[in-house]
């Protein structure tokens, strides 16, 4: 935290209000992320500590500033079991432990399995006991008391815990677990003592104003989120509370005491008002050339919802099964029934029509199994019955790994789309549909975050703001891409046309940033190589492909040409979606690094390091009165960015209300403008299109008469109607402050 406290003197410059942090009470050593929390006591060591928050909150106070922390109340780190003391009392002492009830834990079966030893036969022969221990290799376990005489593999056969081999996981596990990951364990918050255990240290921050605000991680994973809000409010009373909920189009959210979600739906609307809708044919014959398959996106998510619930969360299916054991085939119905749920979960009652339309849907793909689904959702609707508990539960976990971590590798027509939150199948976002679904945002939930980068994004928003422009060049994208995949081939030509989208839109990418996503990537999908069981052949030839992008001399030449292409276009949409994510309803987020163009792909692509000197540097010229040119420097960027953090900042009062405002003229279209009640944000939409009308020619905005100051440029503008050519001379977005 000392390094943040570092930054704190520039985020005060660039007009922020809070620093934002991830999870930073003790995680596993060593931790990336901290998300996999061991100790809810106390502040990382390795962050500092205590002492380190401590100076770290005074610091933001001295500027300014305030402090929002992550929190991780679904699930804890279990991977090294010594530095979990909970985990380890469990282990020890199974179910007599005072925290056998910390963990989501199915002790019908007896012994706690953990699946951590490897696959080849004769494993437990590795096992050894030192130092009053269970060792393997590097792993360490307790052994109960009385229990630790004879061979390592009696020892074993004694425990509250039984070690198999790492590949049982997915069919055998019986703790609930953070989607698919066995080192993170399902806590119990539902239980007050769990909830006061674990959010004691959190709850003493937002009383003791080190900090202001938390970030609520995965709220699907838990039992009861709504109770569970209802007890963080009234613990945390003055807090402003987000919750990382992920909304499909058209979801609502529900009525918690809360400000709001982290704003994936407000990502979606953004970056699609910036996509031309009138051309998705264009890439649909594009995809089917180019696969030679038809599948539409909901085929895909079923399919691939269908085989997750059968493989990789068997476990937890055979779980909802054991609840209805008089139903012999429950398990498939109930796997047909989460492969057609189409959100993440319901809330019950809160959400129950979800379940009335995979009902619907589930009968129709399967009416053999009619009049057990019929059996299943007359249970499955009473928010009492633990069936309907743990349902709601395994769909959101079924969601989070049949859409987000193998569908949007699989469907890739067009990736820009495909995007935490976003249906794919919804190709654009009209300038209508953006300014009904954002009024309704500063209607119902004014407080809530609005995001355009975060670290589970896909591809960074100067990714896809690139990869918009696709969509505006469909014939010129079909033409190479097709001739890339001819030179450069692979026998999976959807993953080729997602890494071929990459390359493009990331350009220029290192050869081992595009390798390692290549990888990732397939193995995401998990058509031709997994996870589970890697293909070397396919991965050899993936990575191949991608060597020859950069061994190639002509194919490099016309990739980095390609790209060139679309640069431009792509940062005027870069430039379009940061002053309407900054300026529209909600309180705007703005991820690490990306004040400047950060062409990041998936996650670790988009955790590297970031050169906050170099923005220093930038800022303080921009600062002196430089206005930095649309170019490869990013500063341009800056400048919008700084501009409007500090006007929202010094001036409120300006950003509560929102009415659209249209620009008249032949170009009218491709001017998106509102006015949030004395701040008017104009943003060019469709460059490309723009540039082909010759420019915007005689397009104009209709004012109220007043004198207006364009933040940017710091001009003046008078009169009722405003030219838009001459308000974009200099950049193609504006930020016009009625004068006092």
């Amino acid at each position: 935290m000392s390094a943040a406290a570092e930054l704190v003197d520039y985020l005060a410059d660039l007009g922020v209000s809070h620093l934002y942090t991830a999870p930073i009470l003790t995680a596993t050593p060593g931790s990336e992320h901290g998300y996999d929390v061991v100790d809810h006591r106390a502040v990382n060591p390795e962050l500092g500590g205590g002492a380190a928050l401590t100076d770290l909150s005074n610091v933001l106070k001295a500027a300014g500033l305030g402090l929002v922390v992550d929190i991780v109340p679904n699930h804890a780190g279990v991977a090294v079991p010594p530095v979990n003391p909970t985990w380890w009392d469990v282990l020890k002492k199974g179910q007599k432990s005072e925290f056998s009830d910390f963990y989501d834990i199915d002790w019908s079966r007896g012994r706690l399995l953990l699946p951590v030893l490897g696959s080849t036969p004769d494993e437990l022969d590795n096992l050894r006991v030192e130092d009053g221990e269970l060792r393997y290799y590097d792993k360490r376990f307790p052994i109960a008391d009385g229990t630790g005489d004879g061979t390592p593999r009696e020892v074993h056969d004694r425990q509250h815990y039984e070690l198999v081999d790492w590949t049982r996981g997915d069919r055998e596990i019986n703790y609930r677990r953070f989607f698919t990951i066995t080192d993170l364990a399902g806590l119990r918050v539902e239980d007050p003592a769990v909830f006061d255990a674990t959010h004691a240290e959190i709850l003493r921050w937002i009383s003791e104003g080190l900090a202001d605000g938390i970030r609520v991680d995965h709220p699907d994973g838990l039992r009861d989120p709504g109770d569970y809000f209802a007890r963080l409010r009234e613990a945390a009373p003055g807090a402003w509370i987000v919750v990382e909920k992920i909304l499909e189009p058209g979801e609502e959210l529900p009525p918690w005491p809360v400000a709001g979600t982290t704003g994936y739906d407000a990502l979606a609307e953004v970056c699609g008002v910036f996509v031309d809708p009138s051309t998705e044919a264009f890439f649909d014959t594009l995809q089917h050339h180019l696969t030679g398959a038809e599948t539409s996106w909901q085929d895909q998510v079923h399919q691939a919802k269908l085989a997750i619930a059968t493989t990789h969360l068997a476990a937890e299916l055979d779980r909802l099964a054991r609840l209805v054991p008089e139903i012999e085939a429950a398990p498939k119905a109930l796997a047909e029934l989460a492969a057609c749920f189409p959100v993440y979960r319901s809330y019950l009652p809160f959400g129950s029509r979800h379940l009335a339309k995979a009902r619907s849907e589930a009968g129709r793909r399967r009416p053999q199994l009619i009049g057990v689904l019929d059996q299943l959702t007359a249970r499955l609707r009473n928010p009492a019955d633990e069936l309907a508990v743990r349902f709601q539960q395994y769909t959101g976990a079924l969601m989070a790994k049949g859409v987000e971590d193998t569908s949007f590798y699989r469907w890739t027509r067009f990736t820009a789309r495909n995007e935490v939150g976003n249906d794919p199948a919804k190709f654009g976002v009209s300038p209508d549909e953006f300014h009904d679904v954002t009024e309704e945002r500063r209607r119902t939930w004014p407080d809530a975050m609005t995001s355009l980068s975060t670290h589970d994004t896909k591809r960074s928003e100067d990714v896809r703001a690139r990869l918009a422009v696709l969509a505006e060049v469909p014939g010129d994208w079909t033409e190479v891409v097709r001739r890339w995949v001819r030179i450069a081939p692979l026998p999976d030509p959807a993953l080729a046309h997602l890494i071929w989208q990459a390359a493009v839109g990331a350009w220029p990418i290192s050869r081992e940033r595009l390798q390692a996503y290549a990888v990732k990537s397939a193995r995401e999908a998990a058509t031709a190589t997994s996870w589970h069981h890697p293909d070397e052949r396919f991965e050899s030839r993936l990575r191949e492909m991608v060597d020859q992008i950069y061994d190639d001399p002509a194919l490099n030449r016309e990739i980095a040409d390609f790209a060139a292409s679309i640069t431009p276009p792509g940062w005027s949409n870069s430039l379009g979606q940061k002053v309407v994510q900054l300026t529209m309803p909600g309180v705007p987020d703005v991820y690490q690094g990306t004040e400047l163009w950060d062409l990041s792909l998936v996650d670790p692509d988009n955790r590297r390091p970031v050169d906050f000197a170099t923005r220093r540097e930038l800022l303080a010229r921009i600062d002196d009165g430089w206005l930095p040119p649309v170019d490869e420097s990013g500063a341009a960027k800056l400048l919008v960015t700084s501009r409007a953090l500090r006007l929202r900042r010094q001036r409120p009062e300006l950003f509560t209300g929102y009415r659209p405002v249209w620009a008249d003229g032949r170009c009218g279209e491709h001017a998106l403008a509102f006015d949030r009640g004395g701040v008017v944000t104009v943003a060019t939409r469709l460059p490309v299109g723009l540039s082909r009308h010759g420019g915007w020619g005689d397009t104009s905005l209709s004012l109220d008469g007043h004198s207006w100051t364009e933040v940017f440029t710091n001009t003046s503008y008078g009169g009722n109607r405003l030219s838009v050519a001459e308000l974009l001379r200099t950049y193609p977005v504006a930020l016009l402050v009625k004068e006092q």
